[in-house]
């Protein structure tokens, strides 16, 4: 009911600064540099890095200072890492699980999730991404055979310089409404975990489009997600760990 009096009473000003955030926010392009390969050695790590802007590494100049090139730099000392990108700046989640249905089926062992801001700045109450997140879930495990997946929560929306009040105050109520349906998926099932960094965005830390993620911010995410990956792949007794051995060739 709260819910639909701030949609009635804010909507004309929303959409009015909806509309000029887009025309005047500077449109970043994903950056250049490879989206797969294989580095590294000792034990094989097979790991997909899936969904929208912040995982294709808007923000930066090339893949090496977005998010995959620094997680992928920051595993190698301990695994021979295969990866691959898969990630197109704008989708939602529903195109994202589009992408995923498209691809080949191939087998790996972890599967990192950034998907949600779109579906924040859409039409979708939280209750419906979270159903649809769900389905994610289940079609990473059908196609990928994932064994572990881990989910970074939609950023703290509120946070962002380029959004003008109320849109920024509105923006972040709905994605912590999105996070606590993201935690509360992660909490139901065994094969996933919700991702709890909290990094501080700063004018310094972001993009020049004040929106996406800088260099420092995605090295933060690197360094957290690669300390958990080790945390979880190292621990054979821990529920779903498992050693992995190496892989000749």
């Amino acid at each position: 009911m709260f819910e639909t009096l701030i949609k009635l009473a804010l909507a004309p000003l929303l959409l009015i600064q909806g509309l000029y955030v887009r025309r005047v926010t500077p449109k970043l392009p994903e950056p250049a540099g490879e989206r797969s390969g294989v580095a590294g050695d000792g034990p094989h790590l097979r790991l997909l890095i899936l969904g929208d802007s912040a995982a294709a590494g808007v923000g930066v100049a090339s893949q090496a200072e977005a998010l995959s090139g620094q997680l992928v730099a920051n595993l190698v000392a301990d695994y021979r890492v295969s990866w691959k990108l898969l990630a197109q700046s704008g989708f939602d989640t529903t195109q994202v699980m589009a992408m995923v249905d498209r691809t080949a089926t191939e087998p790996f062992d972890a599967v990192l999730v950034s998907v949600g801001v779109n579906d924040v700045t859409g039409g979708l109450s939280a209750k419906e991404w979270g159903a649809n997140m769900a389905r994610l879930l289940d079609l990473l495990l059908w196609k990928y055979g994932a064994r572990y997946v881990l989910l970074a929560p939609v950023p703290p929306m509120n946070a962002f310089p380029a959004l003008p009040q109320p849109l920024r105050w509105y923006l972040g109520r709905r994605a912590r409404q999105f996070n606590q349906a993201l935690a509360e998926l992660a909490s139901s099932r065994v094969d996933c975990q919700l991702q709890t960094s909290d990094f501080l965005l700063q004018h310094d830390s972001l993009a020049a489009d004040g929106f996406h993620p800088g260099a420092p911010v995605y090295a933060l995410w690197a360094n957290d997600t690669a300390t958990t990956l080790r945390g979880y792949f190292a621990d054979p007794i821990s529920l779903g760990g498992r050693l992995v051995a190496p892989v000749a060739g």
